[in-house]
């Protein structure tokens, strides 16, 4: 039954098991975490700080799950190296940090003010008022709070430019906080954009655009998929290698 939960009997329930396991991959070795669950039909894999985790049904076979592996090996130790080198050059919130915008670096000048206001972008630097400049759990949320507001703001103004070429009409957009996705596009039409996004070069964010308008007319990755997105993103295989090298999936 769809959904359900697994037993060995009648009345008798199997929890969920949670273990560290390690394997070689793509010749080398992999640490991950291996959850079961009797609600999965599938083998997932999820990349993110806490490094590679594994979901798979209760039941299943080893050998699948050692298929699965060795068939992702590649991704997985790209994806993971990606993750390592952004926990390397997370921000210091402090004045003088470099602030990924649009492919470019924005330089954080902080104001010494008792008001608090709106950050604040010119000539490359980005104007944060504090009135504690040793407090950088507020010196990020301001300056998160900026990028989701730039982002919003040209997401829809690709979106707005890219719909017409595709002919798409999505019918609704929304900023995304997912770890492991780019973009995605629900059947109702519902586009959904990462608002990381906009720390990427405008090609990348122009190709998970129209990536995920021309899911409005293909929702799957068929060769009639990749030919609408082709009509509007010619290099599309370029800036999509280009994206993968970035971390997270599409």
């Amino acid at each position: 039954m769809t959904g359900g939960l697994f037993g060995t009997g009648a009345g008798v329930f199997e929890p969920p098991s949670v273990e560290r396991r390690r394997t070689l991959m793509a010749g080398q070795v992999v640490e991950y975490t291996l959850k079961r669950s009797g609600k999965r039909r599938t083998i997932g894999l999820r990349v993110d700080d806490d490094g590679l985790t594994v979901a798979m049904p209760l039941r299943s076979s080893e050998r699948w799950l050692n298929s699965v592996l060795q068939e992702k090996a590649a991704w997985i130790v790209k994806a993971l190296a990606g993750w390592q080198s952004r926990k390397v050059e997370a921000i210091r919130w402090e004045d003088g940090a470099a602030i990924p915008f649009l492919g470019e670096s924005l330089t954080l000048r902080l104001v010494p003010s008792l008001f608090a206001s709106a950050p604040m972008l010119q000539r490359r630097q980005l104007f944060v008022h504090v009135a504690d400049a040793s407090h950088h759990a507020a010196i990020e949320q301001a300056v998160t709070g900026w990028l989701r507001r730039e982002a919003e703001v040209l997401f829809r103004e690709r979106v707005a430019h890219y719909a017409p070429i595709l002919g798409a009409a999505p019918a609704e957009l929304k900023l995304s906080s997912a770890r492991t996705q780019w973009g995605s596009c629900t059947a109702s039409g519902t586009v959904h954009l990462n608002w990381q996004l906009i720390k990427l070069p405008l090609r990348l964010v122009d190709y998970v655009v129209v990536h995920e308008l021309a899911h409005l007319q293909e929702l799957n990755h068929s060769p009639a998929f990749w030919a609408v997105v082709q009509t509007a993103c010619a290099d599309f295989k370029k800036r999509r290698a280009e994206l993968r090298r970035c971390g997270i999936a599409e």
